[in-house]
């Protein structure tokens, strides 16, 4: 099958590799009509190669077409639509049954201290090959893959692998009150359908900050009080605070991460990603795992935007060893503030009723690129440099 590989900072490939085969009677087998490029494939691009090998498949957003299944696969057959979350979750350990199967104790990858596998993430979350091929193998058949109907377009479920559930989650976490505020830092693909979400549940006013023009006029058209960073900079908080009597809004979504421009310690922080990018792979490792920072503007915004006594959700990733807060236990614990990778599983039941008949919030238009497999590392590489109003990009083997 063709596949695309990681093989060094900057450099993905599409490659003919092996076809994955069942290796437990509960696989399934998907071919993969969509799947898209996230964000997080961009740390894995540019900064978290110390955790990766050449070779590895990449992508946590696919879905696709049963093809084969396990002997005791019962709830899947061929020719189901499935939608594949990007969680490796069992469904039936402990933290799976309270909803949290980013955390599933099945599939935690305990040698790094870290939370459930991930499709696609690298050595930190397992290293299970990801959904940016023709084929993938799935495990847990029975419980992990989303059943969706026939007839839509891919389009349509695609993002309930990762963008929905992710924002929606970010939303639950900010606890917005009845007809309250909120901002959103960041309108990539997560921050702009953390707003599009914001608003179809209630939510008087939801301020947008980011710098490229792009994604700021398409948050105004979907209603969204945008702000350009540029033109504020560090008055970005006294901005917001006077769209809302002084107080700043009740909570903040941070949408950014570890891919903040600017901000507290933020030269430093770029200098230590790139040079770690340079060492050989067993030192770079090292060096990330025990001297890794992040580049933290966008959480010291949100600090200072939310209002008293309000809520910061953290949606962005952030993965340093060495934050003046310990941001990469507190993400992947998922203690509060309230942050974490999405709960894929545990928010479906909420979001699908949005996608059977209307489409209140916008999917079937929501990718803005469409583009072939093959053409996979050029999508990488505009998506990086935020290219030709790049903000989402579905990719079709």
């Amino acid at each position: 099958m063709r596949a695309l590989t990681w093989q060094g900072r900057r450099d993905v490939r599409v490659e003919t590799v092996p076809d994955p085969e069942l290796r437990d009677p509960t696989d399934v087998i998907v071919r993969v009509t969509s799947t898209g490029v996230c964000g997080s494939d961009l740390h894995l691009y540019e900064v978290l190669g110390p955790y990766l090998d050449p070779g590895d498949i990449l992508g946590h957003e696919p879905m696709g077409i049963v093809e084969e299944v396990g002997a005791d696969v019962t709830e899947l057959a061929a020719g189901d639509r499935v939608v594949v979350p990007f969680n490796v979750s069992c469904g039936d350990c402990h933290t799976c049954g309270q909803g949290l199967q980013s955390q599933c104790e099945t599939t935690q990858v305990r040698e790094r201290g870290t939370g459930a596998a991930l499709f696609g993430f690298s050595k930190l979350y397992g290293q299970v090959p990801g959904g940016q091929a023709e084929l993938l193998r799935v495990p847990f058949g029975n419980t992990l893959p989303i059943k969706v109907p026939a007839g839509p377009p891919d389009d349509r479920f695609v993002y309930l692998s990762d963008v929905l559930p992710t924002a929606w989650q970010g939303v639950e976490y900010a606890d917005i009150p009845p007809g309250g505020t909120v901002t959103v830092l960041g309108l990539g693909p997560i921050g702009a359908m953390a707003a599009r979400i914001a608003l179809h549940r209630g939510a008087r006013l939801v301020v947008g900050v980011d710098l490229v023009p792009d994604r700021l006029r398409r948050a105004h058209a979907d209603g969204v009080k945008a702000l350009d960073l540029r033109r504020y900079g560090k008055d970005i908080g006294d901005a917001i605070r006077d769209l809302t009597d002084g107080r700043g809004t009740d909570a903040v979504i941070d949408a950014v991460g570890m891919e903040a421009h600017g901000g507290h310690g933020a030269p430093f922080a770029k200098a230590a990603q790139w040079g770690v990018g340079l060492l050989p792979g067993p030192l770079a490792e090292k060096v990330m795992d025990r001297a890794g920072t992040d580049r933290l503007g966008a959480l010291y915004a949100a600090i200072d935007i939310v209002r008293r006594g309000g809520t910061v959700s953290l949606s962005g990733v952030y993965g340093g060893a060495l934050d003046p807060l310990p941001l990469l236990t507190m993400f992947d614990k998922q203690i509060q503030l309230r942050m974490g990778q999405a709960n894929v599983k545990h928010w479906v039941d909420d979001i699908l009723p949005l996608l059977t008949d209307e489409d209140p919030l916008g999917v079937d238009t929501f990718a803005t690129h469409h583009m072939s497999l093959e053409d996979g590392p050029r999508a990488y590489q505009m998506f990086q440099d935020k290219e030709d109003g790049m903000i989402k990009t579905l990719l079709r083997p």
